[in-house]
């Protein structure tokens, strides 16, 4: 599903964030990202959701090369990917309902599948009681189930998530993880980024793990 080639990213002055990373995510696996604060783990995530475009090397997402899509086409190649940052990033002026259906929104789809879709998210996350809400009232650990949610309304083939668990206490980080593996159990391609090695070892997978910008190991 996803390659990555020979890849370096660098920045001034100059600055070697990433250098010759090279792993794959095959459909279906459940892949942790790993390695301390600064080893290169979000640029990754920048660089696969095509935020960022590698100075050298090439990044395959099935046979196509993503740093050459046009800029006209990246919501294309955007929308087969579920998205979940650190900092939640919900629009704050949108209920929760109504940042769970975005996605499904920007896609056209019908008001009584809109309905049905975000009403079952809502129901499998335990947060339906909060759908009219806005997202300043919820709590860290409603926040991120909200933001998972909203990643996966359209249905998509990847799921990044970068230090998903950064901000929350560790019974509701492993809550998190566990969303995580039962979507991947149900067919969803799964990468997570994380320094949290506990959560690794506990809930395995591939691990690709860096340091300083490099491959340290896959296992």
């Amino acid at each position: 599903m996803l390659r990555l080639v020979g890849v370096y990213k660098t920045y001034a002055p100059p600055y070697h964030a990433l250098e010759n990373v090279s792993f794959s995510v095959e459909k279906g696996e459940f892949v942790f990202i790993t390695g301390p604060s600064g080893a290169g783990k979000t640029t990754i995530i920048k660089l696969i959701t095509r935020e960022e475009i590698p100075t050298k090397g090439r990044i395959f997402f099935g046979n196509h090369d993503i740093s050459r899509i046009s800029p006209r086409k990246i919501f294309l190649y955007r929308r087969k990917l579920g998205i979940v940052f650190q900092d939640f990033r919900l629009i704050p002026y949108l209920s929760v309902y109504e940042n769970v259906a975005l996605p499904l929104i920007i896609r056209g789809k019908k008001k009584k599948e809109i309905q049905r879709r975000v009403n079952s998210l809502l129901q499998e996350f335990e947060i339906v009681h909060k759908a009219q809400d806005l997202p300043s009232s919820l709590s860290g650990g409603e926040q991120q189930r909200v933001a998972i949610a909203r990643a996966i309304a359209g249905g998509p083939e990847l799921l990044l998530a970068d230090e998903p668990t950064g901000n929350l206490d560790p019974f509701l980080s492993k809550k998190i993880m566990k969303i995580f593996k039962r979507l991947n159990l149900k067919g969803t391609t799964v990468v997570v980024a994380t320094h949290d090695t506990s959560l690794v070892e506990e809930f395995g997978g591939k691990i690709v793990e860096l340091s300083y910008g490099k491959i340290k190991r896959v296992r």
